[in-house]
Order: structure tokens, then C-alpha cells, then sequence
């Protein structure tokens, strides 16, 4: 009987601890890159160019791509449909500030639905200095905010190696 217990306090002990976890999450990562702001701009307002930065999407190289709309413009979207580790979901531009933002909105299909809002800045440091930050917020509902709560160090390490990929094309 006490290993039952054991096994039973093994398996609900997650489920309690989600209980007290937070069900909103927000993280943002920044770089500097030595090229201009406006020039910077340009590149990460089409979302296509994240096949050339983006941890996540080169993670499946064969994965299939829907696009519609025009990229670098309110409306367009990236949808895919790929292998495990990228899943199947879609990505829209929902707001753009010329030379200052972009914000998409992430609607994940597989493995688990849920959306994202995500937004890119560009901020001049110098005429040939800009600071770039990438950021993602969303709502992850019980017991899915535990998962989301352990995975948001590896978040934002995607996101650092995506902005390190992203400054050596744009400083070549």
C-alpha cells in the first residue's frame, strides 16, 4: 500500500506544483548588430528570411511551406508542416512599424494548439549599430504551463542562437 501511495504522490506532485504556476509567459532576447537600422528592418520584416535564421524553422529542412499574401506585409502568412521538432502551425505579420517593429501572431497546430504573439525590434544605436530584440508572449493553460514553465531557459536559448545566426548574415 505504501508504494501505491508513493506512485500516486510521484504522479500528482506536477500537477500540483502547474496549480501554482503562472499561465501567462513573456520572454524577450537581444543583439546588437553592426549594420543600420533601416537595413536590419528590411531583412527580419519578411518572415521567409527566418528560413535563413531561425533555429525553429531550419530544424526540418524538408518541412512543407504555404505562403500566402505578400511577405513583408500586414496579413501575409508562413504556414508549415514539418517533422517532431518543428510541429505543423502557421505565422502572421499582425502589425508593422516601419523600421521599428513587427509583431506575428504563431498559431500552433502540432503537437499542441495554442498561439503566440511574437514581435521583432529595431532600435539605432549608431548610424551602422542596431540593437534588434525578439520576444514571445502567450498563455499556456493548466497543466500546460509547467511544460511551458521548464522549456522557457530552452526558449530563450533558441531564440539567442536565431539572433546570432541573424547578426552574422546581416554583418557580412
Amino acid at each position: 500500500m505504501t508504494i501505491i501511495i508513493i506512485i500516486a504522490a510521484i504522479i500528482a506532485l506536477p500537477f500540483i506544483i502547474a496549480l501554482f504556476l503562472p499561465k501567462e509567459y513573456a520572454l524577450e532576447r537581444n543583439i546588437v548588430i553592426n549594420a543600420p537600422k533601416q537595413t536590419v528592418f528590411d531583412y527580419i520584416k519578411h518572415i521567409k528570411n527566418q528560413e535563413n535564421y531561425s533555429k525553429w524553422v531550419m530544424a526540418d529542412p524538408d518541412m512543407k511551406r504555404n505562403l500566402s499574401g505578400t511577405d513583408g506585409t500586414i496579413g501575409f502568412i508562413y504556414a508549415w508542416d514539418g517533422n517532431k521538432k518543428v510541429g505543423a502551425g502557421e505565422q502572421e505579420i499582425t502589425g508593422l512599424a516601419d523600421g521599428e517593429r513587427i509583431t506575428t501572431q504563431l498559431r500552433f497546430i502540432r503537437p499542441f494548439k495554442n498561439t503566440a504573439l511574437t514581435y521583432q525590434t529595431t532600435q539605432p544605436l549608431s548610424d551602422h549599430s542596431t540593437k534588434v530584440a525578439w520576444g514571445m508572449a502567450g498563455k499556456s493553460p493548466y497543466p500546460m504551463n509547467l511544460m511551458t514553465a521548464l522549456l522557457k531557459g530552452v526558449l530563450n536559448k533558441d531564440l539567442d542562437t536565431s539572433l546570432a545566426n541573424l547578426k552574422n548574415i546581416l554583418e557580412k
